[in-house]
């Protein structure tokens, strides 16, 4: 049987009127294109459905992206329907997803039912803010006592932009019970808890996605 990715990435656009954002490219490309060397099956889903837009930072010309940045121009929004039938949940990154992940009912639910039948769930970055407020049916966050990686408060500091997220990712995750692991700033740094997998930044998105991988092949 062939296995089937769900991709869930950011709609959302703005930090301040003058500091854009969105999807950072690189960590929905690079792992894309793992799990389709895999032979994997990819759903590209939004928050809200539609047109991604990007991060202009993190806009890179590359040929071997055209393909994954085509699946960007009408991605179907997320469902509650999307719990079923996939064997792997990706949430890519970008400082969109602090702003439009955290709240969001489809994707907590998304997410609880992966975890509550112990199904691979991978995010990198950013992506973990969809994460912070998941919990289990009995109320345990998802995230208690499970090693985590994500953005470091240390790496928000000095884009100078942690004045501007609503909370701070990495300290959001320590409250909520992680054992959170961090490597070198701004250096490939990805973590494996059973089937629970999170990397630190852009640098590391194929070392998540092949942890993925991993996780998924047993």
């Amino acid at each position: 049987m062939t296995k089937k990715v769900l991709m869930v990435v950011t709609n959302h656009t703005t930090i301040t009127d003058d500091h854009k954002t969105g999807l950072w490219l690189e960590e929905f490309a690079v792992p894309y294109l793992v799990f389709k060397e895999k032979g994997y099956d990819v759903k590209v889903t939004s928050i809200a459905g539609g047109e991604v837009a990007l991060d202009p930072n993190s806009i890179e010309e590359k040929p071997e992206w055209k393909e994954a940045e085509a699946e960007l121009k009408n991605t179907a929004k997320l469902s509650k329907e999307d719990a079923n039938g996939f064997d792997i949940v990706f949430l890519p990154g970008g400082h969109g997803t602090m702003f439009d992940f955290p709240e969001n009912e489809t994707l907590q639910y998304v997410l609880q039912q992966f975890a509550e039948n112990d199904k691979v769930i991978g995010s990198v970055c950013h992506g973990p803010a969809g994460l912070v407020n998941v919990t289990y049916k009995d109320g345990t966050p998802l995230v208690k006592g499970k090693k985590v990686s994500a953005f470091t408060d240390e790496e928000e500091k000095e884009m100078q932009l942690d004045q501007h997220m609503p909370f701070l990712l990495e300290t959001k995750l320590r409250e909520k019970g992680a054992d959170f692991q961090s490597g070198e700033k701004w250096t490939d740094h990805s973590v494996r808890d059973g089937n629970l997998v999170t990397g630190q930044n852009p640098q590391s998105s194929r070392s998540t996605a092949e942890k993925i991988v991993e996780a998924m092949e047993g």
